[in-house]
């Protein structure tokens, strides 16, 4: 079992989900955050003071199994991808243990 972690580009959300679907990865959660990267975010003076600020940017994770991880990544690149700086980052760690809470079913079968 894998969690995979992706930071995109909040306008292509809709095209990353539509692509998730087409591998058979509709379950998702999505979260709307603030961050840089190498854009470096945007320069403001306030003040008089130079200030870097945050780029808004979405933050969508997943829990997969084995089987669903290359077609997930593989459906997030596709959805994400513009060409220029700021497409995001894709993560994907271990995931030891999942737990339905409703059933208490584990493991693989608990994502579902």
């Amino acid at each position: 079992m894998k969690y995979i972690i992706a930071i995109i580009q909040p306008h292509k959300l809709d095209e990353v989900r539509k692509e998730l679907e087409n591998v058979e990865v509709p379950l998702i959660t999505v979260s709307n955050v603030l961050g840089r990267g190498r854009q470096k975010g945007y320069t403001e003076v306030y003040r008089g003071i130079q200030e870097i600020g945050l780029l808004k940017k979405t933050k969508i994770e997943i829990a997969v199994n084995e089987e669903f991880v290359e077609p997930a990544i593989g459906a997030i690149e596709k959805g994400a991808h513009t060409g220029k700086p700021g497409d995001g980052k894709i993560f994907v760690l271990d995931l030891h243990e999942v737990v339905r809470i409703g059933t208490g079913e584990r493991g693989g079968p608990a994502i579902g």
